[in-house]
């Protein structure tokens, strides 16, 4: 099956060309790297093109106007062409060697969506914020009410997918509000979701992280918007759906 794997970045030129080389190394077969620039400011984009150049299976797309990784991730998924979709940050606090297990459910038919967790950690996590370990753990607890899913980690930034779901999920979210809408439109539709235990090397804010406070209270909205007001309908452009859903999250 062919890999599409879809990066949105927004000023990442300190870290970008690492994840790249981290890419060629850990995940060489590869069928293409999909890089979405959020109208970045920093020399983000003139990388991307050298890599571009050197490389046809890596393709750059750039936004005019700073419109946030949703929309970035809206426009990596219209642009993909393989046969499973990760979506990697471009800041490396998610190691591209977890890519291989990420995908192993969809490989084997197992799942439909791959969810890379950072509570269940294989092999290192660094060791950061409490007041985010704690949002985490609240914005995950009321998911899990609303879902009657079993995830441990809603707020994660990797996943992995089928190309179809991807094509055809209506995102209606904005900023990091994906993660939650994902999820739960993937409930509605059935899709068998596994999660996997991957490595998470977070940032400080000093070294460029961007999440705040703003964003947790938005994606309290966004859990009770998709998960009580959103149909299976109006959450994907086709109809086909599994017919029997899915009651909790395999790990």
């Amino acid at each position: 099956m062919r890999l599409s794997i879809v990066i949105p970045v927004f000023n990442e030129a300190k870290t970008i060309q690492r994840l790249m080389d981290r890419i060629q190394e850990c995940v060489p077969g590869f069928h293409e790297v999909i890089v979405v620039d959020d109208a970045s400011v920093d020399e983000t984009a003139e990388l991307m093109r050298k890599c571009a150049d050197a490389d046809p299976r890596i393709r750059l797309f750039r936004h005019d106007q700073n419109a946030g990784k949703t929309a970035a991730l809206r426009t990596g998924f219209s642009k993909i062409t393989g046969d499973v979709v990760v979506i990697q940050d471009g800041d490396l606090e998610y190691d591209p060697a977890d890519i291989p297990d990420l995908v192993a459910p969809i490989l084997d038919d197992r799942g439909d969506v791959s969810l890379g967790s950072r509570f269940m950690v294989k092999r290192a996590g660094r060791v950061l914020y409490y007041r985010h370990y704690l949002a985490n753990k609240f914005l995950t607890f009321l998911n899990n009410v609303l879902t009657d899913l079993n995830c441990t980690d809603v707020e994660t930034g990797y996943k992995a997918m089928r190309a179809e779901i991807a094509k055809d999920l209506i995102i209606e979210s904005s900023g990091f509000g994906f993660e939650v809408e994902f999820i739960a439109k993937c409930k509605k539709a059935g899709y068998r979701l596994f999660e996997v235990p991957i490595n998470y090397f977070g940032r400080t804010y000093e070294e460029g992280k961007k999440i705040t406070f703003v964003d947790g209270l938005a994606a309290i909205y966004f859990i009770f918007k998709f998960n009580l007001f959103a149909t299976r309908e109006t959450s994907f452009r086709k109809q086909e759906f599994r017919s029997s859903g899915v009651q909790g999250v395999q790990k």
